[in-house]
């Protein structure tokens, strides 16, 4: 057997459009936007980071575009993110007003979280453990 090395994973969120989704990645969390691909008059693909955390937006239509038959496989489907924080505290006032899909909550595995849905559908749960 091999031993495998994973260096790094990097979800691929597909959107209807990334736009709505910067405002909550860039502008409430302080991702910087590394990588603007445009599609047509907006944007089609997008790399986002924040420290050694890094974020990809795919539009549906330039996945469409650049992979029909990949994309009808997704049709739609969404992803669930578990983002590790220092300070819950800090996210919960960075996104207030955002829509809230999980209730702050102490887990069996002895972590506070809290979850949200980002613009483009995704849910979102960021967690703190004690240190």
């Amino acid at each position: 057997m091999s031993n495998v090395v994973i260096r790094k994973s990097t979800p691929v969120l597909f959107v209807d459009a990334i736009e709505p989704s910067l405002a909550f990645w860039r502008d409430r969390l302080g991702f910087q936007v590394t990588v603007e691909v445009p599609h047509g008059d907006t944007l089609g693909f997008a790399i986002l980071m924040n420290e050694s955390v890094e974020i990809m937006l795919q539009s549906a239509a330039s996945l469409e575009a650049d992979a029909a038959p990949y994309a009808r496989e997704f049709d739609g489907d969404k992803s669930w993110l578990f983002v590790e924080v220092d300070d819950l505290a800090v996210v919960e006032a960075a996104l207030d007003g955002c829509e809230i899909v999980l209730e702050r909550r102490t887990t069996f595995y002895g972590a506070q979280e809290t979850g949200y849905r980002e613009p483009g559908g995704h849910f979102v749960t960021f967690a703190q453990f004690a240190r």
